[in-house]
């Protein structure tokens, strides 16, 4: 009997319970990979895993096959289904953008990042990104708040996106430093997709990063048009980025660092932060059998069988995770 069993269903999912033979690839993932991505999890734990995560540390050095015996005799897998019984799902992907800003306006930095507008919090919701643009109302609250400035409102608008990103800032003083834009709030406007915006008027067929930039080259006039399609605003926070730091994503919902290639996010109504997560997906980008932690959230991860995987930084993630959308099945590991 289990000391801790887990929910038959867990707010928009049925937990089915599996045998681990289930589960595809599981004798063949680098279990150790993983493993950082559960020790920070460690770091603010769930209720049901904090037990167990002195024994998660201590087989951070075992060997793969110890990991997988240790999980095998702690931990009961469970099927993620739909309320309806469906076990099939959505896999996407995303990242944490790498741009080159400046701390000051000027020489083709003129895209402003903002942190908090003064006031923020009396007004729900704030500014649409039209009226953010262009009232003055609400370009007084942000006098001043500007972190830094781009060269391309793309790069604003996919850091708006992913919520996050790292910047190559120049210093006023000429010296370069490396920061993590850290997400802070929004203006609690609904997000629109700009894709979907240039798909739906008939303007293009293309709607991946590299088919919207193809556009708005070839239509300079109407980027603000395009880039209002999206009322969401979002205000960021300056964070050091340690070498340390360095090597591990922004902060997930669960307060944690992501781990790139182990970290997803998920629908909290269907799966607690701090779970550890059998993911199976194939598709024409990658195909991926791996144990992931469930340790962030995100405005469109909606639904039972969902998840939004952790690609990393840079263009090369940033290029995964704009392609990735295919086919997902997960499995939950609870405490026995």
């Amino acid at each position: 009997m289990s000391s801790n069993p887990a929910p038959a269903s867990a707010g928009k999912s049925r937990w089915v319970p599996a045998s681990w033979d289930e589960l595809p690839g599981f004798a063949d993932d680098t279990l150790y990979e993983a493993w950082n991505a559960w020790i920070k999890s460690c770091e603010r734990p769930a209720p049901a895993f904090a037990p167990l995560c002195r024994e998660v540390r201590q087989l951070s050095i075992a060997s793969g096959e110890e990991q997988r015996v240790w999980m095998v005799a702690r931990l009961q897998p469970y099927r993620i289904e739909s309320a309806d019984g469906n076990p099939e799902g959505l896999l996407t992907g995303y990242y944490e953008p790498l741009f080159d800003a400046a701390r000051k306006p000027g020489n083709g930095f003129n895209v402003p990042l903002y942190g908090l507008p003064a006031g923020y919090g009396t007004r729900r919701p704030w500014f649409t990104r039209q009226q953010i643009d262009t009232l003055p109302e609400a370009q007084a609250a942000l006098q001043g708040r500007a972190i830094a400035w781009l060269r391309d409102p793309l790069e604003a608008l996919a850091l708006h996106i992913q919520g996050s990103g790292r910047l190559r800032i120049t210093e006023p003083d000429g010296s370069v430093r490396l920061v993590r834009l850290a997400f802070a709030g929004t203006n609690d406007q609904p997000y629109q997709s700009v894709g979907r915006w240039l798909l739906d008027q008939g303007l293009t067929r293309d709607a991946t990063w590299p088919g919207i930039r193809a556009w708005l080259a070839q239509n300079p006039t109407r980027a603000s048009e395009l880039l209002w399609a999206n009322p969401r605003y979002v205000f960021f926070r300056e964070e050091p980025l340690s070498p340390l730091d360095a090597n591990f994503g922004p902060r997930g919902a669960q307060g944690v660092p992501l781990t790139p290639g182990r970290s997803i996010a998920v629908d909290r109504q269907s799966i607690p932060y701090g779970t550890p997560v059998w993911l199976a997906s194939t598709g024409p980008q990658v195909q991926l059998q791996r144990l992931v932690l469930a340790q962030d959230t995100g405005s469109a991860i909606v639904g039972a069988v969902r998840a939004d995987f952790f690609t990393g930084w840079g263009p090369e993630a940033g290029d995964l995770a704009g392609r990735l959308k295919q086919n997902l099945r997960l499995w939950v590991l609870w405490p026995r």
